[in-house]
C-alpha cells in the first residue's frame, strides 16, 4: 500500500505546481481522471487537454514509435511518481490466526471442555474424612496412596496433547500457504509483456512496466495496465471482467482509445501508451476497494452477488420457479465473480481464492477424490459418534446400577464431586473414542500429498494452478491434445512451395522464379504479418535462428530469408501506422489480410490463410512468367489433388498467399468483408513443416499403456493432421478409428434442426482419434460430449491442452485444462488448471503419474488409518464395557491419534511415484476408494491386533506375571499391565505402517523404502518418542517404565504384523466378495450438486432470453399454423430433388450470435424455408421447456415434417436435450 500513499502524496503536492519539478507534464490524478472516461468523451478530453495521443506521449516524455529510452534513473523516477505495476497482496494469515482456526475443530473443543472440568474437579476435596467409605467402591482407594494430588495430571495432559495437535495442524496450513505464495509469485514472474524500449521490442515481466511505456498488444493478451491506444488493427477487447458486458468492444484510436487493465484482447493487434499502473489502474482501483479486508470483501462479494441476482430473479419469480433456483444462481454468480480475477489476483495468493472456492464450490465440481473422502469421513464419523455415545451410556449405567441398585448406596451430597469426577472420566473416555474414530488426518493427508506433488511437479514442468487438478489427472481417461506446439516443436519451416505452375519439393533457387511473382510475394509476406513477428539471430553460435511471434508467420519470413531476400527494408518503407486496414486472423476467417495504399492512390490487399479457404476465394493465379491468368474451378480441383493433398499427406500445413488490387475511385466498402475478401489472385502455396517432438511418440505410447486415449484436435487440414497422428502413434494403420474434420463432425452430431444430440455424439467419440479443421466450438462440444456421455460404466475424465484464446471454453469445461506456458495466450492460462512450462506433451504423462501417485498415497494412508481406527475404537469400547475403564487412556489415545493421523499422513503421502503407476488402467470415478485388497488388509490386520490386545488385556497378568491393571480405582497409579498393552499397540501400528506402503497386494513392502527419507525419519522418530513416553511418561501418560524383556516382547508382537501381512497377501480376493462397497460414489453422487446447478443456471439464461418472445409467440400461434401449411406444401415440392439441409449453425450460435446465421452453408434454399426452420427451432426449444407444457405447442409440432416426438419433449431436459446443449458461454 506504500506505493499508493506515496503516489497520492506526490499527486497532492504537485498538482499545485503543475507538477513540473517531477519533469512530467501530467500528474497521477490527471491521468486517473482521464482513464475514467470512455468512448467519444475520452477522445474529446484527450484532444482538449493533451492535443491528442501525440501530445499525451510528449507530456509523458515518450515516443509513440521508439518508446522509452530505458534509462534506469528515468524508470525509477517514473515508478516513484506513478507507482509500480504491482497490486500489493493481501497479508497472509499469521501463524496465530491459523492456530485459532485449528482450535475451531469440534472434537477438540469437546475434549478441552472435558479436560477443564476434570481439572477443576481434581482440585476439589470433599469435606470430612469419612466420606470415602460411604461413596461406594468407586471411591475406595482415592486417598490411600496420596495420589489424589496427581488427579490434575490427566486433565493437563489432555490439554497439552490438544495443543500439540493444534500446533501441528497450524504449521501444516502455514507451510501450505507459503507454498501457494511461492507458486503465485512463480506464476506472476512467468507473465511477460511486449514493450518497445529504445525502438527495440523486448519482453518484460509485467511488474516492470511503467507509465509512458509503449506496449504492443496482440490477440490473446491480458492487458497488464491501463493505456491509450496509439494505433490498432481490427482491435476487439473483451471487457466483461470490468463492465460485465459480454460483447466484444471495438477499439480504435479515433473513436474509443481507452484500454483497461485486466481486459482480454480477443482479436487484432495494436500499440498503446501506458497511462496507469498498479493501484492506479482500473483493476487496481477495484482491487484496493476490495482489499479493505477479507471479511468486508466477502460481504461485498455476497452483496454484489445478490444485486446481480436481483435482476435475474425478478424474471424468474414471475415464472413461479422455485426459490431454490435463486439460491443456486447466487452460488453460480459467486463462482463467476471468482473466476474473473486475473492471474495477478489482488489477493496475491491463489490460496485465498482457493479457500473461497472451497466454500462456494465454484470449481467445476468437487474433485473426485474429495467427493469420495468427504463421503467416507462422514460415514466413519457417524459410526464413531455412535460408538462413543454407546460407550459413555454403558459406563454411566454400569456405574449407577453397580453403586445405587446393587449396593443400594444413598446419594450423599458430599459424594457428589466424586461421582461427577467418575462421570467426567467416562465422558472423557467417550470423547477419546470419538477422537480416535474421526479420521481428521484425511483432509490433512490429501493436502500434504497434493502440496508435495505440486512442489515436485514444478520440476517436471507442470505449474499447477488448482490443487485438485493434480489428483484428477490420475483418473484421466482421455486427453484431447492440440497439435501445434504440443505434439510438434512449433518451429515452422517452409519445405515445399508451388509458384508459377511449378511444384518445388524444396525451397527453390531465387533465380528460377519469375521476378514479378517474386516481388509481389516478398511484399505480401513482409507486410501481411504482424510486425511483432521477427526472426532474430541465434543465441548460440551455430544454433537455429530465434523465432519471435506467430510461428506460422515466422515460417513464411524464414522462407523469404531462404530466398535471399529480407523483410525488414520493406517494413521500414511502410511502417505499421501506414497500413490502411488490417483484417486480423481469427478462428472464423481463418485468414489474414492487409490493405495498403499504393503511391498512385489505388489500393492493394495482401491475403494469406489456410489454402483450401483462400483458394476458394481466388479467381486468378500468377502464371510461370508472373502474368495474371484465370483460375477456373477445375484448375482449383486439380491443384487440390496435385499440390495441396500431397503436401498435406507429408504432414505439411499448407498456406496460400494471394493479393487483390482495388481502384481508388469509388473507394471500396471495407466493412463488407465478403465482397472484399473475394476475387483474389493466388501468388503461391507453401507447405510448412512443423516436426513432431522427438519424445512425443514415446509419451503417447505410455499413455495408451496406461489406458488413456489420446485424441488430436487441430485447426489443420485433415491430411496434415492424419499424417502427424500416424507419426506420433495416435493412430496405427489397420486399427478401427475415425479421422474427420469439423464439418463432418458437426454433420454427424447434429440433428435436422442443428442441435447437438448426446446420442449422436456417443456414436462418434469412442472411435474418434483425429478431429481436423475444428473450430473452438467443436472442441468445446467434443469435450462436453465426452464428459456427459453415459456410455460404459465409468464417466470419462477428460484432459484438454490448448494455447489459443479460443481454447478457453474447452479448457474450462474439461476436468483438467493444460495451457502452454510458452506459446499460450494469457486467456488460455487463465482458464487452465495446469500450465506446461515447456509446452511439451511428455510433461502431461508426468502429470498423470503424479496424479495417480496422489491417489495411491491417499489409499495407503486410508488403509493404515482405518486399521488403527477400527482397533482403537473396539478396544476402548469393549474394555470400557467389561472393565469400566478403557485400556488405552485418553492421553495415550491422543498420542496414537497424533502418530497415525499427522505423522502417518506425512510419511505415506510423500512416497515418490514409480513408472509402474503407468502400467495400470485409470481408477475412474465410480471405483470405490477402498479396493477389495485394501478391505482385506484392514480387516485382516484389525483381527490380528484385536486378538493380541485382548489376550494381553485378559491374560496379560498371567503371561508376564504382573499385577492386573483391570478395575483399578479412580486416580490409581499407572499399571505395568496397561503399559504393555499400550506399547504393543503402538509397535503394531509402526510395523503396520510399513505394510501400508503397498496397496495392490505386493509382497515386498520394503521396496524403495530408502527413496523416501521422510518415511524413514518418521518411523524411527515415532519409535524413539515411544521409548521416551513409556520410560519417562509416568503419570501424565499413565505409563509404568518397562524392563528390556518386556520391551522385546512388545517389539516381537509388533513384528508379527509384517509376517501376518504376508499371510494376508496369500488370501485370494475372490474369496471375499462381500468387501466391495466402502467409500464408493454411486452414480447419483457422481455429479455433485454444483454441477446440476450449473445446468439449471445456464438453462435459466436461455429461458430468460426465450421468455421475452413467449407472449408474442402465443399471439402469433394461429398465424404460424397457417404459414406452416403453406410451408409444408412448398417443402414437399422443394425436397424432392434435394437432401435435407444438415449443416445448420449450432443452436448456441443462433442463441448468442445471431450474425453467425450468415455462415449457413445452404444459401440456395428459398428464404421461406429458413424462417420455418427458425420457428421450428424456437418451438423445439419451447416444447422442451418443462415449465410450460403447452398442448398447443405439441400439436403444432406434430404438424411439421420436423416432428418433435412429444414423449421426448416431456423428459427432454435430460443430458441429451437441446436445453442441455445451451450450456455454452451465454
Amino acid at each position: 500500500m506504500g506505493d499508493m500513499s506515496n503516489s497520492d502524496f506526490y499527486a497532492k503536492n504537485q498538482i499545485n505546481e503543475g507538477n513540473h519539478e517531477a519533469g512530467f507534464g501530467c500528474s497521477v490524478m490527471e491521468l486517473r481522471s482521464l482513464m475514467e472516461m470512455r468512448g467519444p468523451e475520452a477522445v474529446v478530453k484527450l484532444q482538449d487537454d493533451y492535443t491528442g495521443t501525440e501530445g499525451l506521449c510528449k507530456r509523458l516524455k515518450t515516443s509513440p514509435t521508439e518508446g522509452l529510452a530505458g534509462d534506469q534513473t528515468d524508470l525509477d523516477k517514473r515508478k516513484e511518481i506513478y507507482g509500480k505495476n504491482v497490486i500489493p497482496p493481501k497479508k497472509p494469515k499469521t501463524f496465530l490466526q491459523l492456530v485459532w482456526e485449528a482450535l475451531q475443530d469440534v472434537t477438540l473443543i469437546i475434549l478441552e471442555i472435558a479436560a477443564l472440568i476434570s481439572l477443576g474437579l481434581s482440585f476439589y476435596h470433599p469435606p470430612g474424612d469419612s466420606s470415602g467409605e460411604f461413596c461406594g467402591a468407586g471411591a475406595a482407594g482415592v486417598e490411600d496412596e496420596g495420589e489424589a494430588d496427581a488427579g490434575w495430571i490427566e486433565g493437563a495432559a489432555i490439554l497439552l496433547s490438544v495443543v500439540c495437535v493444534v500446533l501441528v495442524t497450524a504449521f501444516n496450513d502455514w507451510s501450505k500457504e507459503k507454498q501457494f505464495r511461492g507458486l503465485q509469485n512463480r506464476i506472476e514472474q512467468e507473465q511477460k509483456f511486449q514493450v518497445v524500449r529504445g525502438s527495440q521490442v523486448i519482453q518484460l515481466p509485467v511488474s516492470d512496466i511503467v507509465v509512458g511505456d509503449i506496449a504492443q498488444i496482440k490477440y490473446g493478451d491480458l492487458l497488464p495496465a491501463d493505456g491509450v491506444l496509439i494505433q490498432g488493427n481490427d482491435l476487439k477487447i473483451d471487457e466483461s471482467s470490468l463492465t460485465g458486458e459480454s460483447d466484444h468492444v471495438k477499439k480504435n484510436a479515433d473513436k474509443d482509445p481507452m484500454l483497461l487493465s485486466g481486459t482480454h484482447v480477443m482479436e487484432g493487434s495494436g500499440r498503446m501508451v501506458v497511462t496507469a499502473v498498479g493501484v492506479n489502474s482500473q483493476t487496481g482501483i477495484i482491487m484496493t476497494l476490495l482489499g479493505a479486508g477479507p471479511e468486508e470483501e466477502e460481504k461485498k462479494e455476497k452483496k454484489g452477488g445478490a444485486v446481480q441476482d436481483g435482476h435475474q430473479n425478478t424474471g424468474k419469480m414471475q415464472d413461479g420457479n422455485m426459490e431454490s433456483n435463486q439460491i443456486k444462481v447466487k452460488k453460480q454468480d459467486g463462482a463467476a465473480a471468482m473466476e474473473m480475477q486475473p492471474l495477478k489476483s489482488a489477493e496475491g495468493g491463489e490460496s485465498e481464492e482457493k479457500e473461497k472456492k472451497k466454500h462456494t464450490g465454484s470449481k467445476k465440481e468437487k474433485s473426485v477424490l474429495q467427493g469420495k473422502l468427504t463421503k467416507l469421513a462422514v460415514q466413519i464419523g457417524k459410526a464413531g459418534l455412535l460408538m462413543s455415545a454407546v460407550t459413555v451410556i454403558i459406563l454411566v449405567l454400569y456405574f449407577a446400577i453397580d453403586n445405587f441398585v446393587l449396593q443400594k448406596l444413598p446419594w450423599l451430597p458430599e459424594c457428589t464431586p466424586i461421582y461427577v469426577q467418575f462421570f467426567v472420566k467416562f465422558f472423557i473416555i467417550g470423547v477419546t473414542v470419538l477422537v480416535v474414530a474421526v479420521p481428521e488426518g484425511l483432509p490433512l493427508a490429501v493436502t500434504i500429498s497434493l502440496a508435495y506433488s505440486v512442489k515436485k511437479m514444478m520440476k517436471d514442468n507442470n505449474l499447477v494452478r488448482h490443487l485438485d487438478a493434480c489428483e484428477t489427472m490420475g483418473n484421466a481417461t482421455t486427453i484431447c491434445s492440440d497439435k501445434t506446439g504440443t505434439l510438434t516443436t512449433n518451429r515452422m519451416t517452409v519445405v515445399q512451395c508451388y509458384i508459377g505452375d511449378v511444384h518445388y519439393k524444396e525451397v527453390p533457387d531465387p533465380a528460377a522464379l519469375p521476378t514479378k511473382s517474386m516481388d509481389i510475394l516478398i511484399n505480401s509476406i513482409s507486410l501481411n504479418s504482424a510486425y511483432t513477428t521477427k526472426i532474430l539471430p541465434p543465441d548460440k553460435e551455430g544454433g537455429l535462428p530465434k523465432q519471435v511471434g506467430n510461428k506460422t508467420e515466422c515460417g513464411l519470413l524464414g522462407f523469404l530469408l531462404d530466398l535471399k531476400r529480407d523483410y525488414q527494408p520493406i517494413r521500414n518503407q511502410i511502417p505499421e501506422e501506414k497500413l490502411y486496414k488490417v483484417y486480423t486472423f481469427n478462428s472464423v476467417r481463418k485468414s489474414m489480410s492487409t490493405v495498403i495504399k499504393l503511391p498512385d492512390g489505388s489500393f492493394r490487399m495482401y491475403s494469406k490463410g489456410a489454402s483450401e479457404i483462400v483458394l476458394k476465394k481466388c479467381s486468378h493465379i500468377l502464371s510461370d512468367v508472373g502474368e495474371v491468368r484465370v483460375f477456373r474451378p477445375r484448375d482449383k480441383d486439380e491443384m487440390v489433388k496435385k499440390v495441396i493433398e500431397p503436401m498435406a499427406c507429408d504432414g505439411l500445413r499448407t498456406i496460400c498467399v494471394a493479393y487483390r488490387d482495388f481502384s481508388s475511385d469509388p473507394e471500396p466498402d471495407w466493412e463488407d468483408e465478403n465482397s472484399i475478401l473475394n476475387d483474389l489472385t493466388a501468388i503461391c502455396v507453401v507447405g510448412i513443416e512443423d516436426p513432431v517432438r522427438p519424445e512425443v511418440p514415446d509419451a503417447i505410447l505410455k499413455c495408451q499403456q496406461a489406458g488413456i486415449t489420446v485424441r488430436m484436435v487441430t485447426g489443420d487440414n485433415i491430411n496434415t493432421a492424419r499424417a502427424i497422428a500416424i507419426k506420433c502413434g495416435i493412430i496405427h494403420p489397420g486399427e478401427d478409428f475415425i479421422c474427420i474434420d469439423g464439418k463432418e463432425f458437426n454433420r454427424r452430431i447434429r440433428n435436422e434442426k442443428g442441435e447437438v444430440e448426446q446420442e449422436r455424439i456417443d456414436k462418434v467419440w469412442p472411435k474418434l482419434r483425429v478431429l481436423a479443421r475444428s473450430s473452438p466450438t467443436d472442441k468445446h462440444t467434443l469435450v462436453k460430449g465426452i464428459i456427459d456421455s453415459t456410455l460404459g460404466d465409468q464417466r470419462q475424465v477428460v484432459a484438454v491442452t490448448g494455447d489459443g484464446t479460443n481454447d478457453g471454453p474447452a479448457l474450462k469445461k474439461a476436468d483438467v485444462g493444460f495451457a502452454m506456458g510458452i506459446a499460450g495466450t494469457d486467456v488460455a492460462k487463465e482458464a487452465s488448471d495446469i500450465i506446461l512450462t515447456d509446452d511439451n506433451f511428455s510433461s502431461i504423462v508426468k502429470a498423470v503419474m503424479w496424479g495417480r501417485n496422489v491417489y495411491d498415497s491417499i489409499s495407503k494412508f486410508l488403509q493404515f488409518q482405518l486399521t488403527v481406527n477400527v482397533v482403537a475404537v473396539i478396544v476402548a469400547f469393549t474394555g470400557a464395557c467389561i472393565t469400566q475403564d478403557s485400556p488405552l487412556k485418553a492421553v495415550q489415545m491422543l498420542w496414537v491419534n497424533l502418530i497415525m493421523d499427522t505423522f502417518a499422513s506425512l510419511a505415506l503421502a510423500t512416497e515418490p511415484p514409480t513408472e509402474s503407476l503407468l502400467k495400470r488402467k485409470p481408477y475412474g470415478r465410480n471405483k470405490p476408494l477402498i479396493s477389495s485388497t485394501m478391505t482385506k488388509n484392514i480387516l485382516g490386520h484389525g483381527v490380528f491386533q484385536l486378538i493380541i490386545i485382548f489376550t494381553l488385556l485378559f491374560a496379560g497378568e498371567k503371561i508376564f506375571d504382573i499385577d492386573s491393571g483391570r478395575n483399578a480405582p479412580l486416580h490409581s497409579p499407572p499399571s505395568e499391565h496397561y503399559t504393555i498393552i499400550f506399547n504393543t499397540f503402538v509397535m503394531m501400528q509402526l510395523f503396520n505402517e510399513i505394510n501400508a506402503r503397498k496397496i495392490h497386494g505386493e509382497r515386498n513392502v520394503f521396496d524403495g523404502i530408502f527413496r523416501n527419507p521422510i518415511f524413514c525419519t518418521i518411523v524411527f522418530g515415532t519409535f524413539a518418542a515411544q521409548i521416551v513416553i513409556v520410560q519417562f511418561g509416568g503419570k501424565p501418560f499413565s505409563c509404568q517404565p518397562l524392563n528390556l524383556e518386556k520391551w522385546m516382547w512388545c517389539i516381537f508382537l509388533g513384528l508379527g504384523e509384517l509376517v501376518w501381512g504376508q499371510v494376508i497377501a496369500s488370501v485370494p480376493n475372490s474369496k471375499l466378495r462381500f468387501l466391495r462397497r466402502a467409500g464408493q460414489l454411486t452414480r447419483k453422487d457422481d455429479l455433485p450438486e454444483e454441477d446440476t446447478n450449473e445446468d439449471n443456471d445456464e438453462i435459466d439464461h436461455a429461458e430468460r432470453e426465450l421468455r421475452r418472445g413467449q407472449i408474442l409467440w402465443f399471439r402469433g400461434l394461429n398465424r404460424i399454423q397457417t404459414q406452416i401449411r403453406v410451408v409444408n406444401a412448398f417443402r414437399s415440392s422443394l425436397y424432392e430433388g434435394l437432401e435435407k439441409p444438415d449443416s445448420r449453425s449450432s443452436i448456441h450460435n443462433f442463441m448468442t450470435h445471431p450474425e453467425f446465421r450468415i455462415e449457413d452453408s445452404t444459401p440456395n434454399l428459398p428464404l421461406i424455408d429458413d424462417t420455418d426452420d427458425d420457428s421450428a427451432r424456437r418451438r423445439g426449444k419451447y416444447s422442451s421447456q418443462p415449465s410450460s407444457p403447452n398442448k398447443n405447442n405439441n400439436a403444432i409440432d406434430s404438424g411439421i415434417n420436423l416432428t418433435i416426438d412429444t414423449s421426448r419433449s416431456a423428459a427432454s431436459s435430460g443430458p441429451a436435450s437441446p436445453l442441455h446443449s445451451l450450456e455454452t458461454s451465454l
